[in-house]
C-alpha cells in the first residue's frame, strides 16, 4: 500500500448558510476566538473578584483595538503599495470583483470579511486600547496587572486565528520534502507564490507553539508571582517562536521591512521581544517569585 508523500489542502473555505449566505471558516475562528478569550476572562475576573461589570466593555475594547490595530499594520507593513490604489478595501471588508454584486446592486465588489490582518498591528492594537480600558474603566487595577491576565486569553485566542490561516491558506511555509507525512500541497494557494508544491504547515506550528505558550501561562498564573512576569513571559516566547518560524514562510505581500536577511515578520517581533524581557526585568521575579 502506498503511503501519502503529501496533504492535499483543497478546504471548503465557507459554511453555506441560507438563500446564497455562507460564512467564511476564517471568519468563524475568529469569532470562536474572541468568546472563548471572553470566557477565559470571566474565570479570571472571578478568580481574582473584580466585578463582572467591567467584563463587557473589555470586550469591546479588545474587539476594535485587534481588528483597527491589526488592519492598520496590514496596511503599512506589507500592502501599502496595493491598498494606496485601492484605499475602499482598506476600509471595507470587500475585494474588487467585476462579476459579483455587493448586497445586491453596487457592482464591481465582493464581500469577503477582512483578510489580510496584522498580527504585530494587532498586538499594538491590543495594547493601546487595554491602556484606554485600564485608565476609562478598571481603575482599581493596573494596566500590568491586566495585561498579565490578558497575555493567557490572547495565546489561546491566537491558536484558532492561526487554524483559520490555514483554512484560508495564507502564511504558508517554504517548499519541503515530500517525504514528511505533514507536507502540505496548499491546493487554493494564491498564485503569488508560484507552483503549488508540498510546503511547510507554518500556521499549525505556529498554533501548536501558541497552544503550549497558553498551557505555560495558565501553569504560571496558579503560582504566587509579581505583576509583569506573565506578560513578560508571553512576549518572549510567542514572539520568538514568531521569529524563528518566519524563516520557514513565505514572504507576505509586499515587505517594505528588511534588515539583515531579516523579513517584516522578524523585524516587527524583535521589539516586542525586548518589551518581553523588560518586564521580566521590571518584576523582579528573583524576589518575589514562589515568595
Amino acid at each position: 500500500m502506498k503511503i501519502l508523500e503529501y496533504i492535499n489542502w483543497d478546504p471548503i473555505h465557507k459554511f453555506s448558510l441560507w438563500k446564497g449566505y455562507s460564512v467564511h471558516i476564517y471568519s468563524l475562528m475568529f469569532i470562536i476566538s474572541f468568546l472563548l478569550g471572553w470566557y477565559i476572562m470571566k474565570f479570571i475576573y472571578q478568580k481574582d473578584n473584580v466585578n463582572k461589570k467591567y467584563l463587557d466593555p473589555l470586550l469591546g475594547y479588545i474587539f476594535f483595538g485587534t481588528l483597527i490595530g491589526a488592519r492598520l499594520g496590514q496596511i503599512l507593513f506589507y500592502d501599502f503599495s496595493y491598498f494606496f490604489d485601492h484605499w475602499i478595501e482598506a476600509l471595507f471588508p470587500i475585494k474588487e470583483n467585476r462579476n459579483h454584486f455587493l448586497l445586491g446592486f453596487i457592482k464591481g465588489y465582493e464581500f469577503i470579511g477582512y483578510r489580510g490582518l496584522s498580527s504585530h498591528g494587532a498586538t499594538i492594537g491590543i495594547i493601546i486600547s487595554t491602556i484606554f480600558y485600564s485608565k476609562k474603566v478598571l481603575k482599581k487595577q493596573s494596566f500590568i496587572w491586566l495585561c498579565d491576565r490578558l497575555c493567557i486569553a490572547v495565546s489561546i485566542a491566537s491558536v484558532f486565528i492561526r487554524i483559520g490561516n490555514f483554512f484560508n491558506s495564507e502564511i504558508v511555509g517554504k517548499p519541503c520534502n515530500t517525504k514528511w507525512p505533514w507536507a502540505v500541497k496548499f491546493v487554493q494557494m494564491d498564485s503569488e507564490y508560484g507552483e503549488l508544491v508540498p510546503r511547510h504547515p507554518t500556521q499549525i506550528y505556529e498554533a501548536i507553539s501558541y497552544l503550549l505558550i497558553f498551557l505555560i501561562l495558565c501553569f504560571f498564573y496558579k503560582k504566587r508571582i509579581n505583576e509583569g512576569f506573565l506578560s513578560g513571559i508571553f512576549f518572549i516566547l510567542l514572539w520568538s517562536t514568531r521569529f524563528f518560524l518566519e524563516f520557514m514562510k513565505e514572504p507576505q505581500g509586499i515587505e517594505f521591512i528588511n534588515l539583515l536577511y531579516l523579513n517584516t515578520g522578524q523585524c516587527l517581533s524583535i521589539p516586542f521581544i525586548i518589551f518581553g524581557i523588560l518586564l521580566l526585568n521590571l518584576s523582579r521575579i528573583k524576589k518575589y517569585f514562589f515568595s
